[in-house]
């Protein structure tokens, strides 16, 4: 991969490879059988050798671990399992003076159940008006306030003991927080400081197009613009507001932004909001050389009208891992048939995951390694 770029390059983030790292089984430096800091530590040197401008780390922070660290219950902590405060100050300092760049993971849609705000929402205070609760529906308001779905399956609501139900759109121990509330703005732009002031140099932001929800919370009809929680227009002034705090740091933002409309995808990339986006449609793309080479021209020409540099993935802690998914007869990935015990030839998929490796490392652009 070559040298690290190097610490002073401002413009970095548009052709770096970007190593990304999952704490709990990159390495074990204490051998309690759980990856921790005291083991990527170790590994730094590793990852300099192999030339690796940044890592970006997937939720390190306190969290009951519902849902793999993204049920975040607080965002200013380490979680036990993994270190300390202290200990992730030392890992972002020792990795830059080795060239290697840190990127922390923002999960801003929800938070977990333990985190103090909804405990205190649950008891009763005026920390509900930072989620989302709502009377049911039916006679006796034993019906859902809307027909909206988890990405997790199933309602996207729980109904609590008062009788008001609280919206999660994942897990129901990650409560979705209300962006309409100027609390929750603030709060997530203190976290982006926190963070930057500790020398961290960029932020992946978890499922970027969610975030804000129609205030009526309207039932979902397919098809309907706008989108009740997709993508709406409100969003790109909460990124402005976090780019501006970005650019106060020199620090970059990748956005987790799954949307078909490559024009609407592209507003993200504006001069004035999210750097960088991760290209899910090559992640996706089949075995098919056809295919691959639509995909790269397609990726180039949706990012050129906002000048924003193109990225590559192959695979992410979300999906199946490379080498197994190109060895199967179905090349391509998809949440829905997603499975295991899939008939897979590794020698073949070894074959052309390092294929891809090569052309991926080798497209103008930043790519990311898991």
């Amino acid at each position: 991969m070559g040298q690290p770029t190097p610490a002073t390059d401002d413009g970095w983030w548009r052709s770096a490879v970007i190593y990304q790292v999952y704490v709990r089984s990159f390495a074990d430096g204490d051998g309690d059988g759980t990856g921790d800091l005291a083991g990527v530590r170790a590994r730094l040197p590793y990852l300099a050798e192999l030339g690796v401008d940044a890592l970006w780390f997937n939720p390190w922070y306190l969290s009951p671990m519902k849902d793999g660290g993204y049920d975040v219950a607080d965002y200013r902590a380490i979680d036990p399992a993994f270190g300390t405060l202290a200990e992730a100050e030392k890992l972002i300092a020792e990795a830059r003076e080795l060239g290697i760049r840190t990127i922390v993971d923002i999960v801003p849609n929800h938070v977990s159940d333990q985190h103090p705000w909804f405990r205190a929402a649950l008891a009763g205070g005026p920390e509900r008006e930072l989620f989302h609760f709502r009377p049911g529906r039916g006679d006796h308001g034993e019906l859902p306030p809307n027909d909206w779905t988890s990405e997790f399956g199933g309602p996207a609501w729980t109904r609590l003991p008062d009788g008001d139900w609280y919206l999660h759109l994942f897990a129901p121990e990650q409560p979705d927080l209300n962006w309409a509330h100027p609390a929750v703005r603030q709060e997530h732009e203190d976290i982006l400081r926190f963070w930057f002031d500790r020398g961290v140099a960029g932020v992946r932001i978890d499922s970027a197009a969610l975030l804000a929800k129609d205030p009526g919370l309207p039932d979902f009809t397919e098809g309907r613009d706008p989108h009740p929680y997709v993508d709406r227009d409100e969003l790109h002034d909460v990124y402005r507001a976090w780019r501006a705090v970005a650019d106060e740091y020199g620090a970059v933002f990748v956005g987790e932004v799954w949307l078909p409309d490559t024009e609407r995808f592209a507003r993200y990339l504006r001069p004035d909001e999210l750097h960088t986006a991760f290209n899910f449609s090559f992640m996706t793309c089949p075995w098919d050389a056809a295919r691959l080479r639509r995909s790269i021209d397609d990726t180039l020409a949706e990012h050129a009208p906002v000048g924003a540099p193109a990225t590559w993935v192959l695979c992410n802690h979300d999906v199946t891992r490379t080498v197994t998914r190109y060895g199967r007869a179905d090349t391509g990935f998809d949440f829905a048939t997603k499975a295991f015990g899939t008939p897979t030839d590794l020698d073949l998929g070894t074959r052309r995951a390092r294929a891809a490796a090569l052309l991926s490392l080798a497209l103008p652009g930043a790519v990311y390694v898991y």
